[in-house]
């Protein structure tokens, strides 16, 4: 997602301690260069432990993360949005919703902490607000604070979330009084009047990144209005100008025009591309719903066509950028790295073998660079926001790019490779990721920190633990380590701050 700036256990519990099976295989900072790691990690193919003794020892070191996390937002900043935890205290990042504690509902459920999760619900039910003269991010708000709340009402059916959820989404649907049908995206939650952005346009994860909200949230209602809403903004934006099923990231929700100068996946345009496909799979693939994955079958094939590269000497996969009218910006945000997961997931549900073995090994190799974002780092095992693609270089970090902020897009992958292929690789992979965050983000008295270079052997406080590190990165690692039947694939789809909805018949 555009980001500025689960209850089922099978099995015996082992002890909610850390075990000795939960150490990690090998030291998560030990620095390898790419031709090495590519020959140790992907060519080598080498054997990893995946037995249900190890998983578990490290789904219930994941459990015990999210409860000091958790420990630390209810102690300093309970209700607010974001916790600053070396501060110890709360920060308004999003309209003083309690983003932390609604994207972190489900992620409690799911996880059985129950206690936690009871004094959430009674926050929701008491203190949540909207009738305040607040402007909100449309796009921000929707796949948090409704996307948290249609989720918690998904997984425990209480209907007090149900009834939070349906009362600002219809604050929030003032956003579509546009000219063209296409999202404002800032909307007054008060009285839902909405206006442009400062700039003048809006990006393609803003204007089309709701539809797995509003179309759940029509079923579960009764109410189609939603839904017409926002499947309306993929009918006004599959005819627009595209190179190969690619758009460039600007859009003027005035005119219904896309503009601008560059096609990438990362910020402002990756979830545009992950709601082509997730749409249509949360609507069981239903035909009327056809427009989706035709969209996103096109895509794929303009991503492969003009966007994947390799680097030099090792071979390393890429997405890169491409400037219309020029060449390829040879960069790649973190945030790109859901794309792995998001080609395995498609390939899960592709008829065509071909195309579907195209995807899975794109995936694979991209998932790989990913991870190398994070082994290749020998001071602290973390991945930079942003890397570069130099030939003979490989990657390479700018000054300015050196940041963590405890994203979630490479476990994201990670987690969904796991499900479809059952390499238990992604699962090493994954834990090693898990003991950088543990060793270098964790603050002793409650909360994680993003950090401002992570290529000091001492990195520094961003003192800020994102929203999303809860409600994605925690929950991912999770269910990364749990049983498949665990938020099944086959029964679930996930929005892209990792709620999970239930699949639906969307028929309206």
């Amino acid at each position: 997602a555009l980001r500025f700036g689960q209850q089922r256990k099978r099995g015996d519990r082992l002890s909610e301690k850390h075990t000795e099976a939960a150490k990690p295989a090998e030291p998560p900072h030990e620095k390898i260069p790419a031709t090495e790691f590519l020959k140790a990690y992907v060519l080598a193919k080498p054997v990893y432990s995946d037995s249900a003794e190890l998983s578990e020892s490290r789904r219930l070191a994941v459990k015990e993360a999210m409860r000091h996390a958790w420990k630390g937002y209810e102690a300093f900043a309970f209700g607010q949005d974001e916790l600053a935890p070396i501060q110890k205290a709360g920060k308004k990042t999003f309209g003083g919703l309690g983003a932390t504690m609604i994207d972190g509902l489900d992620t409690l459920l799911i996880m059985g902490l129950n206690e936690e999760f009871e004094r959430a619900r009674k926050w929701v039910e008491t203190e949540f607000n909207i009738d305040r003269d607040q402007g909100v991010n449309f796009f921000e708000t929707t796949i948090r604070i409704v996307g948290g709340l249609l989720s918690a009402y998904d997984l425990s059916k209480q209907t007090v979330f149900l009834d939070k959820a349906k009362a600002l989404a219809d604050r929030l649907r003032g956003a579509f009084s546009t000219p063209s049908g296409l999202p404002y995206s800032d909307v007054n939650i008060k009285d839902g009047s909405a206006k442009n952005a400062p700039w003048g346009w809006s990006s393609l994860s803003e204007t089309a990144t709701v539809q797995l909200e509003l179309n759940y949230l029509s079923h579960v209602t009764g109410d189609p209005s939603y839904a017409h809403l926002a499947n309306r903004v993929f009918e006004i934006l599959e005819p627009k100008d595209s190179l190969d099923g690619l758009y460039t990231f600007q859009v003027s929700v005035d005119s219904a025009s896309v503009g601008g100068n560059v096609i990438t996946f990362g910020a402002r345009a990756d979830s545009f591309y992950e709601y082509m496909l997730k749409t249509w799979l949360l609507c069981r693939k239903d035909k009327q719903f056809d427009m989706y994955r035709r969209m996103y079958t096109r895509a794929m094939a303009g991503m492969a066509k003009h966007l994947v590269k390799k680097t030099s000497p090792a071979g390393l996969t890429f997405l890169a950028e491409k400037a219309m009218g020029g060449g390829t910006i040879d960069k790649m945000d973190h945030l790109v790295c859901f794309v792995p997961g998001m080609l395995a997931l498609g390939a899960k549900e592709e008829a065509e073998p071909s195309l579907r073995e195209e995807h899975m090994r794109l995936a694979e190799e991209l998932a790989a660079t990913c991870y190398y974002m994070y082994r290749g780092n020998h001071n602290t095992g973390l991945a930079p926001e942003i890397v570069r693609f130099r030939p003979g270089e490989d990657m390479v970090i700018d000054q300015g790019a050196r940041h963590n902020l405890l994203r979630p897009e490479t476990v994201e992958s990670l987690f969904i490779l796991y499900r479809v292929t059952g390499n238990a690789k992604y699962r090493e992979w994954g834990w090693n990721i898990f003991q950088s965050f543990e060793k270098f983000a964790r603050v002793p008295s409650g909360g994680y920190h993003a950090l401002k270079d992570v290529y000091v052997d001492n990195p520094p406080s961003d003192d800020i633990m994102t929203s999303f590190f809860l409600s994605e990165t925690l929950k991912y690692l999770y269910l990364l380590f749990s049983p498949p039947d665990t938020i099944n694939l086959d029964e679930y789809v996930f929005n892209t701050e990792a709620h999970p909805l239930s699949k639906i018949k969307c028929t309206y």
